[in-house]
């Protein structure tokens, strides 16, 4: 098992997309994508490994690594992060997938 840590930074990018949702979907989606976003992170608890590399890997010393999420069929985000220390899984942003990629200045 890993103990998930999230930054400020990916906190804030979920509050950021959450009032994006609420305010151009509708409540409603708003608060399902943010209870099912935080059910996708609880996940990599137990699974992390199962997740690609990210296309951003080499920002990071340990490689980042990438769960896509969505409410739909066609995952809309990223949820970036790397295994540190063998038992922790550090999220360092969540990204919309139309979003340009990270570059070193985005990780906290």
């Amino acid at each position: 098992m890993y103990r998930v840590e999230i930054t400020e930074v990916a906190e804030a990018d979920i509050q950021s997309q959450f009032d994006w949702w609420r305010l151009n979907r509708s409540s409603e989606q708003a608060y399902r994508w943010y209870r099912e976003i935080w059910t996708a992170i609880r996940s990599l608890r137990s699974s992390a490994k199962r997740c690609p590399t990210s296309k951003e890997s080499e920002l990071h010393p340990a490689g980042l690594r990438e769960l896509s999420f969505g409410l739909g069929r066609r995952p809309t985000h990223r949820i970036v992060f790397a295994i540190e220390k063998q038992d922790t899984v550090r999220i360092f942003r969540i990204r919309h997938t139309s979003q340009r990629d990270l570059e070193a200045e985005d990780l906290p």
